[in-house]
C-alpha cells in the first residue's frame, strides 16, 4: 500500500468533521433478543475537511496535496484535532500516560497504543504514525532519555529498547500522533467564490490501515 510520509496542511485541517466509525452486524430473533458480531477489530475513521471560503492560496495548497497524493492512490499522515494526543486534553504529554506493556527478560520491540475507557474490557488503539520528537517512554515508572537505549519508529510506532526490560517491570509511553488516512474521492471540485477567495465545499478523508 502507497504511503507518503507527509502531513495534510494542518491549518486547514482544522475545523473539520469526523470521527470513528464502527461496523456492527444486528440481527433480531424471531424472540425479540439481538445477536450482535464485529467484523472490524478496530475503528474507521472519516472526516470532512471541506473548506468554506478561504484564501485562494488555501484551495491551491489543498489542489496541490491531492494531485501529489494522485487522488486516493497513496496515504498521508492527518491530524485529528479531536484526538492526537495520549493524554487528556487538560494536561501535557508524560512518560506514563499509556500503559504499552509487560518486560519479559526477552521482549525488546513494544508497540505504541492508546486505551480508551475503563473496566474490564477498555479498547487498545495501535498507534502507527507517533509525532517525531513528541515520544516519552518509560520502564517501571522511570522516564528513559533519547541516547538511554531506546528508538522509536516513526513509521510503525514501534518502541525498541536496546536490553529488554525486567520481567514485570511496566512499559509506558506519552505521544502525540497522526492518523494514517486517504482521500476518500477522486474529484476534488472547488471554484473562485470571490477576489483573492475560493471554495472546496466537500473533502472527504478516510483513515487505512497499515
Amino acid at each position: 500500500m502507497g504511503f507518503h510520509d507527509v502531513r495534510f496542511p494542518v491549518a486547514l485541517s482544522f475545523g473539520a468533521f469526523g470521527g470513528p466509525e464502527r461496523r456492527c452486524e444486528i440481527v433480531t430473533l424471531a424472540n425479540g433478543f439481538e445477536e450482535r458480531n464485529s467484523p472490524w477489530a478496530h475503528a474507521r475513521r472519516r472526516y470532512d475537511a471541506g473548506l468554506g471560503l478561504r484564501a485562494l492560496e488555501d484551495v491551491e495548497t489543498v489542489m496541490g496535496f491531492f494531485e501529489a497524493r494522485r487522488g486516493p492512490l497513496f496515504g498521508f499522515r492527518w491530524k485529528d484535532w479531536l484526538d492526537f494526543r495520549s493524554a487528556p486534553a487538560a494536561r501535557p504529554v508524560e512518560p506514563l500516560d499509556q500503559q504499552i506493556g509487560f518486560g519479559d527478560d526477552t521482549t525488546t520491540a513494544f508497540q505504541l497504543v492508546k486505551r480508551y475507557g475503563d473496566g474490564p474490557s477498555p479498547y487498545l488503539r495501535p498507534i502507527a504514525k507517533p509525532i517525531a520528537g513528541s515520544v516519552r517512554v518509560a520502564v517501571g515508572g522511570d522516564e528513559i532519555g533519547p541516547g538511554e537505549g531506546v528508538e522509536v519508529d516513526h513509521a510503525t510506532g514501534l518502541v525498541r529498547f536496546a536490553v529488554p526490560p525486567a520481567m514485570g517491570e511496566i512499559v509506558t509511553a506519552g505521544f502525540e500522533f497522526d492518523v494514517p488516512a486517504r482521500f476518500d474521492t477522486e474529484t476534488l471540485s472547488g471554484s473562485v467564490a470571490g477576489f483573492r477567495a475560493g471554495t472546496v465545499p466537500e473533502i472527504p478523508v478516510v483513515e487505512i490501515r497499515l
